[in-house]
């Protein structure tokens, strides 16, 4: 190719915008995403102009390179079909919104953002198809600044009519991705272009490895409330109607396996995901709990976003208040019958596998075993007390402060009991576990079943949420109702397993393992 002429373009409006562009709040994966937008747009826009010169086998082809040498470059090459001479005045000027307004680039905004947040001096080579010359356009912004510049030279060179691409080379980058950045943008690219990648429209390279979304495995698996149902795809479609323009539409499912960075939602508009790339996924607490949460762990889905607006850097939507309705349907779609999935979700269990637990289970004992050990002086001592003569106390004494009561009755044949269970938190109280139990007559009884969590065992162990205080509460009340029953069948003495295990957690067992908690 031989030079033939040189032009120039109007980059207004100017200095103090270009200047502010740099500043923006981007993610890398978002601003290399904006040259990716591009040209997948003008592929698209020339796709059976395109597909007929290759012989019906084009495919998009985008690749991203970073050279980490000297002071750093990135480049990203597309064989789409190149930005048109006569488009130059509306490409390469700031906020010169582009005449296709449903596209992937609407804001006339996205290769100047991008471009400037990531370096001050970058340039672009691009030859449209059809045309026979090539432009190149230089964006040096301590050049534009010095000298105030509106207008900036384009040098063309001869081409061939059946060449198509765009080179944009980003030199001296300020924001030059490294270390763990890197595999995080991988993920998210993969994450946002999966549609496009899945169909064949394009191809997409990070530093010369060809990215392929990895599809997550879908729950197989029998109602949760009918074990001995035959087992189905827990996989739902929705269907969501917000007003007269807008609509929500896509599936829901369950992962085989759970995963706190991979679950979530991914939101899409116009075949792009917006919202939900890598471990970002769309996770409103209102429906997914928090991170402790088996929903949060394990529902995914995709859902497509039908007349709603996005930012302009493309990272998230302009709910016009519709966001909590948006939610308030979606829950209820996702818990309804046939597929609950949400309950589902919370009340399925997945026996783990021996090789996934067994670093772990070996932490474990080693570190019981090690505070054990620890233990057996209380546990001589223990040896050699009297056993518990005396039945429960009748009443509890009301500790200093109580987090949460609740009141039950259960109806056997023979009696009715009142059982209260009280979640006490009072580090006066010595014991984990207390007990009460009255007796008014035969036919009724009324028992106390009380848990401190201010015990030291758990202060160590337990935390604050339902799901982590959930399983203490529980076998607290088992060993107290096992022991009630036992009396009740003439074991002498049941209360004394009760003491020993109150004594044994407020000492050794309460103490720190030789893993930190465990």
């Amino acid at each position: 190719m031989s030079q033939t002429s040189s032009d120039t373009v109007n980059i207004r409006p100017g200095v103090n915008v270009l200047s502010v562009l740099r500043h923006l709040n981007y993610k890398p994966w978002y601003a290399l995403g904006e040259f990716v937008d591009n040209a997948l747009q003008s592929a698209l826009d020339n796709w059976n102009t395109l597909k007929a010169l290759h012989g019906g086998n084009y495919i998009l082809a985008v690749r991203i390179d970073l050279d980490p040498a000297d002071d750093g470059r990135i480049t990203v090459r597309d064989n789409a079909a190149g930005i048109a001479v006569k488009d130059y005045q509306r490409a390469f000027r700031t906020a010169e919104i582009p005449p296709n307004k449903k596209g992937l680039s609407e804001f006339g905004m996205g290769m100047k953002s991008a471009g400037f947040w990531f370096s001050t001096d970058w340039s672009v080579r691009t030859k449209a198809l059809g045309e026979l010359r090539a432009g190149h356009i230089q964006f040096d912004l301590a050049q534009i600044m010095e000298d105030s510049l509106e207008q900036l030279p384009v040098t063309f060179e001869t081409a061939k009519p059946d060449e198509h691409y765009t080179e944009l080379v980003l030199n001296r980058p300020q924001k030059m991705p490294a270390g763990r950045t890197i595999a995080k943008i991988k993920e998210h690219l993969t994450g946002i272009y999966r549609q496009f990648l899945r169909d064949g429209t394009m191809e997409l390279y990070f530093r010369g490895e060809k990215l392929a979304f990895k599809e997550p495995a879908v729950l197989v698996a029998p109602h949760p409330r009918n074990a001995a149902s035959p087992a189905v795809k827990w996989h739902k479609s929705i269907d969501i109607e917000l007003n007269d323009s807008k609509r929500v539409h896509g599936f829901v499912a369950i992962r085989e396996e759970g995963s706190l960075s991979e679950a979530g939602l991914a939101l899409f508009r116009r075949n792009r995901l917006i919202v939900g790339s890598g471990d970002e996924g769309y996770r409103p607490e209102a429906i997914f709990g928090r991170s402790n949460d088996f929903r949060y762990q394990r529902v995914f889905g995709e859902l497509h976003m039908e007349g709603f607006g996005v930012s302009h850097t493309k990272d998230g939507f302009q709910w016009d208040e519709l966001e909590e309705e948006f939610q308030s349907k979606l829950k209820s779609e996702c818990n309804s019958e046939p597929l609950p999935m949400l309950k589902m979700a919370v009340e399925h269990r997945v026996r783990a596998k021996t090789v996934d637990i067994k670093r772990g289970a070996q932490a474990a004992v080693t570190s019981t075993a090690a505070v054990l050990q620890k233990a057996a002086p209380v546990i001589a001592a223990q040896r050699s007390e009297q056993p518990i003569t005396s039945p429960p106390p009748e009443i509890l004494v009301s500790p200093q402060e109580t987090a949460a009561t609740k009141e039950l009755v259960l109806d056997f044949n023979d009696q009715s009991w009142t059982v209260s269970v009280e979640i006490a938190n009072d580090p006066s109280i010595g014991d984990w576990l207390e007990i009460s139990q009255q007796d008014k007559n035969q036919n009724k009884r009324t028992m106390s079943i009380r848990v401190n969590f201010a015990h030291p065992f758990m202060q160590r162990f337990a935390g604050v949420s339902a799901e982590e205080m959930e399983p203490y509460i529980r076998f607290a009340v088992a060993l107290a109702i096992a022991e009630t029953v036992a009396r009740d069948q003439g074991v002498k003495l049941a209360g004394t397993i009760r003491r020993h295990i109150n004594a044994l957690l407020k000492s050794a067992l309460s103490e720190p393992g030789i893993g930190g908690n465990l």
